[in-house]
């Protein structure tokens, strides 16, 4: 990515991008790619990181906990801490977005997500060869971007849910099972699961119920 990116202060290090592949996707798996990528010749985005990708999902991590925080900040009495988004720009996908994000809700405590107005991160959709991925616009606002391509040719709401992850400060580990949910693209295009492991939903709740406290002091 050769765009700036601006890398926030809040308490937490996390890393690493999904790096993935461009067609609308309206279902939740779509098998057959209508648009070949210029870039792919496999046939197949890669998933891959590097520590550029590592800055811009730290960016987009940091940027999303900092918003938060702000609002839990001016409203200290809230009793669950919120994570608002919108889909305004990735209408292809809502379906997937609501799918990913009730798997998130379902699945730990000490965060939830949740669609409405002054949104702490938003969801984009288009073609990139990149693919699938968790950034910032400069600005310190964050935002998904999810790939065409990439979500026809793997589990779209596993695509989604796992860039989700991110949101919840989840890196990236392509090296392990289907049953893990930041493994991402690693365990291929047959790998349908899009459930967070009991490890990476313990991960989220350790992160929401400590780090946030840290973070809502270097705002205050």
């Amino acid at each position: 990515m050769r765009h700036t990116r601006t890398v926030l202060s809040a308490a937490l290090g996390i890393g690493l991008v999904a790096a993935l592949g461009a067609g609308p996707a309206n279902a939740a798996t779509v098998n057959s790619p209508t648009v070949a990528p210029a870039s792919s010749p496999t046939g197949h985005a890669a998933y891959a990181g590097s520590s550029e990708d590592a800055k811009a999902t730290k960016a987009f991590f940091d940027a999303v906990l900092k918003s938060v925080a702000e609002k839990r900040a001016a409203n200290p009495g809230a009793q669950a801490v919120t994570v608002v988004y919108s889909t305004s720009n990735a209408p292809s996908f809502r379906s997937q977005i609501a799918q990913s994000t009730s798997i998130w809700n379902s699945s730990v405590s000490n965060v939830k997500l949740q669609e409405g107005s002054g949104a702490d991160f938003s969801y984009r959709e288009g073609n990139d060869p990149r693919g699938s991925y968790a950034s910032t616009d400069g600005h310190g606002r964050g935002y998904i971007f999810l790939d065409y391509r990439q979500n026809q040719q793997y589990n779209s709401t596993r695509v989604t849910a796992h860039e989700t992850g991110h949101v919840l400060g989840l890196p990236d580990h392509y090296s392990g099972p289907c049953s893990e949910l930041m493994s991402g693209g690693g365990p291929g295009t047959s790998c349908q699961n899009a459930t967070p492991d009991a490890n990476e939903r313990a991960r989220v709740n350790q992160l929401w119920a400590n780090g946030l406290a840290a973070a809502i002091a270097s705002v205050s």
